[in-house]
């Protein structure tokens, strides 16, 4: 079967460092993607529907709990489940939350190791996950600190726990998508002026190519034309803020660099398959940690 993958914008801003997502829903599909966070996957009464991490796909139980490494493909759909109120917890954290340094601490090393086979995906066991619920639960309901201090708590366990399963026969081969510098210099541009207008003459002579050789490579090393690109990450701080600010939706469609609404909300519904104000709506709950 061929699959769209996305390479997602998640909304993790570079100065964030983590986030936690927790919802109850009755629809179930997340198209194929990746991106560079981690992310911890937790489903309760999920029973039938069906894991894509990388190339393994299988139907999960009623309780499953996975840990994806960063750029691994990875998407879940509804497929053969007919519950109601399926109860996901999604925690995202930066590649880099924790340093090669403190990984190397002798403390760190389960945890360290844990990330290094999560370029697989890892499922953990139907015992540890039932042993993480109640952790996990309170999750949104924690801050500051205390939030940091009960992931490292909970990745601890996970790290330490018997039988954990790789999923995946196969690790990303979307690890130099941040590697090159000239996307790194295209990427961090992008993230200071995605509020104003961009024109592919000023990020083309930024990085030193004429227009046509730009899309050529921005189209290669993203799938994405550079409006794409650009809207996407537009679309990632608009996403944010109808999480966590009470600005009216044409509030932040400018404050994103969008001096349209209805192109706003046209570009936010192919990107979120929703609109603004159902992505509000839907995740109302959210816990964001700064």
């Amino acid at each position: 079967m061929t699959r769209d993958v996305h390479r997602e914008i998640t909304p993790l801003a570079p100065e964030d460092s983590f986030l936690v997502f927790d919802r109850i829903k009755d629809d179930f599909d997340f198209p194929i993607h990746f991106h560079p966070e981690y992310e911890l996957n937790f489903i309760l009464n999920g029973r039938g529907v069906r894991r894509v991490i990388g190339d393994s796909l299988e139907e999960i139980e009623n309780i499953e709990l996975v840990l994806v490494g960063p750029n691994l493909q990875h998407g879940w759909e509804l497929y053969n489940c007919t519950n109601d109120k399926i109860h996901e917890i999604t925690i995202q954290f930066h590649d880099d939350l924790f340093d090669n340094r403190l990984l190397s601490r002798r403390i760190m090393k389960p945890i360290k190791d844990m990330f290094e086979r999560s370029a697989h995906g890892i499922l953990f066991s139907e015992k540890i996950a039932n042993e993480i619920k109640p952790k996990i639960l309170q999750l949104s309901k924690i801050d500051s600190i205390d939030y940091f201090l009960e992931l490292i708590s909970i990745l601890h366990d996970l790290a330490t726990s018997r039988n954990q399963r790789l999923l995946s026969t196969y690790t990303s081969n979307n690890k130099d998508f941040e590697n090159s510098e000239q996307i790194r210099i295209i990427y961090d541009y992008v993230q200071e002026n995605y509020h104003n207008k961009i024109s592919l003459a000023e990020i083309s002579e930024l990085v030193n190519m004429s227009q046509v050789s730009f899309n050529r490579f921005i189209k290669k090393r993203t799938g994405k034309t550079f409006i794409e690109y650009v809207n996407d990450t537009r679309i990632g701080y608009a996403a944010r803020w109808l999480i966590e600010k009470e600005l009216s939706v044409a509030e932040i469609a400018f404050k994103c660099g969008f001096n349209n609404i209805a192109n706003f909300n046209r570009v936010f519904k192919k990107n979120k398959n929703c609109t603004p104000s159902q992505y509000r709506e839907e995740f109302r709950g959210i816990k964001r940690v700064l």
